[in-house]
């Protein structure tokens, strides 16, 4: 059997011993043939040291801010959903780069300076406060220029998307929730002061303050309010995206259904614990049921956003059947049918 042997001439595409440069738009730079190495998959070996001391910064400026977030909020109902959208979002990314990965191209250096000095100052401003809300958007907004560096706006425009989404996993700021939650808890104290009544419960209120035999009962954001809406918005979206993503009509119209459905949601959680604590006493509302009554909240916001799917899935099916359908089919009032009659 002839020996082949290992060392060949550039021109004939042949690994020589060196590794090719690494490139950040997911892939290996071709070698100086022109031809594209061997598909094995990209190893630490691929990355020169300035690829990893941009990986070290990057983790640098996210891992304390995101453990910041997930002791702070994760462990709340009001950023319970956090992790599901970290994990959701960085599959979105995932699972989207291929399609776009070719539109790579790295911006002017004097662009990339112009904005990444003065999100750095501001990230460190808000790590010496330790405002969360600001602290989370702003590393945020730092991994988004740092993408930018690398791989330029063309394709951080087709992921508009999953990146928009991934910043769900950060709480909105305490005044927004304030201003959006109020009169939504105002609401729903007087409609089910109203509800309740109709049906002979000793039960009174103003504001968001209720009260109902001995018991009196203070609406709070997390009973009502802009924490499950959030959450629910977060994955309803998500939804929406994965199921219907080549529709934005029907996506348009199904974002309309998700602040009535969480707001009705809502809405029957309060009346949960306002009949927990006036049958089983305030203690009993306050235990585990309490927490009960949120994951029933949940799964019936849920469920009422899959069946609104589910109607306007037929409504949409069948507007769409109705103008496809042929002259034979449509009804003989059709003008449509009776033109063609006629002719």
């Amino acid at each position: 059997m002839e020996q082949v042997s290992a060392n060949r001439s550039p021109g004939d595409g042949a690994i020589d011993g060196t590794m090719p440069d690494a490139d950040f738009s997911g892939g290996v730079k071709s070698s100086a043939s022109g031809k594209a190495p061997a598909q094995g998959g990209i190893s630490l070996a691929d990355f020169r040291w300035p690829d990893l001391l941009f990986i070290a910064g990057l983790l640098a400026v996210a891992v304390p801010t995101m453990i910041f977030v997930a002791r702070s909020t994760w462990t709340g109902e009001q950023g319970a959903h956090g992790p599901i959208v970290l994990m959701t979002g960085l599959w979105l990314l995932w699972r989207e780069w291929p399609a776009v990965r070719h539109l790579s191209q790295a911006p002017a250096f004097w662009k990339v300076i112009a904005l990444i000095i003065p999100a750095l100052i501001a990230y460190a401003l808000a790590r010496i406060t330790q405002i969360i809300e600001l602290e989370g958007y702003i590393m945020y907004g730092v991994l988004v220029i740092a993408c930018y560096a690398v791989v330029g706006a063309k394709p951080l425009i087709k992921l508009a998307f999953p990146i928009i989404y991934l910043a769900f996993i950060f709480p909105p700021p305490d005044t927004v929730i304030y201003t959006f939650t109020l009169p939504i808890k105002v609401a729903i104290s007087e409609t089910a002061i109203w509800l309740l009544q109709l049906f002979g419960y000793p039960i009174g209120g103003t504001g968001v303050t209720i009260q109902i035999g001995q018991y009196q009962l203070l609406v709070a954001a997390a009973c009502a309010g802009l924490n499950s809406i959030v959450s629910l918005s977060a994955l309803t979206i998500f939804y929406i995206y994965i199921r219907h993503m080549g529709d934005r009509r029907y996506q348009l119209t199904l974002l309309l259904f998700v602040l009535p459905v969480a707001i009705a949601a809502n809405f029957v959680r309060v009346l949960i614990l306002i009949l927990l604590t006036y049958h089983a006493g305030e203690a009993a509302a306050q235990s585990f049921l309490h927490d009960m009554a949120g994951l029933t909240m949940f799964a019936m916001a849920l469920l009422m956003i899959f069946l609104v799917d589910m109607a306007l899935a037929r409504f949409f099916g069948s507007k769409e059947a109705e103008g496809d359908a042929p002259l034979s089919d449509r009804p003989a009032s059709d003008p449509a049918m009776e033109g063609a009659k006629n002719g």
